[in-house]
């Protein structure tokens, strides 16, 4: 089998267009087991890869790596977010926040990111899918005020302004304010 160095792994991350190369190189990082986040940033972002293919290694390198799942399934949604901003990569994007928040539920990032994520024109991800993601998360989170704070702003462009109130206290209360 073909031996490559990690940092020819990484230049064909960042630079092959050939799917072929890239899943090889892909296939030596995790022999050589490779759990550098760093490294697999470079492969998210190589603009050649599909979202399928963008699925299949990361999906596969939570599996491999459990310990860098949480900050894989954050990259996977930016680059979702980001470089495929149509209606159903908006919802993989969700997905991976989601996914995100499940390995570490007491970090706030997915929570926070997700809000950045919606498109208020197109409504997606549905507002009401990321007000329940919100309220679900927000017992669990270390940080709540910056989660409540998302809930107002939401509930907000929903127009239910009892509730963006409420919740807008809540933030408050937790030392969250407009600034």
């Amino acid at each position: 089998m073909l031996q490559l160095s990690k940092e020819e792994i990484k230049q064909r991350f960042a630079n092959s267009t050939d799917f072929n190369e890239i899943f090889d190189a892909f296939q030596i990082s995790i022999n050589l087991k490779i759990d550098d986040v760093e490294l697999y940033r470079q492969l998210f972002w190589n603009k050649s890869l599909s979202e399928d293919e963008i699925i299949l290694f990361g999906e596969k390198l939570a599996i491999e790596f459990p310990q860098i799942s949480f900050d894989i399934f954050i990259w996977m949604a930016n680059v979702f977010e980001t470089l495929f901003g149509k209606k159903d990569n908006l919802e993989n994007a969700f997905t991976y926040y989601k996914k995100a928040s499940i390995v570490e539920p007491t970090n706030e990032k997915p929570f926070i990111d997700v809000c950045n994520a919606y498109n208020q024109d197109l409504n997606i991800p549905p507002i009401e899918n990321l007000i329940e993601f919100l309220k679900n998360g927000v017992e669990l989170v270390n940080k709540k005020g910056i989660v409540y704070k998302n809930l107002s702003n939401l509930y907000q462009l929903k127009g239910d302004i009892y509730q963006a109130t409420f919740y807008k206290a809540r933030a408050t209360e937790f030392g969250e304010s407009d600034d």
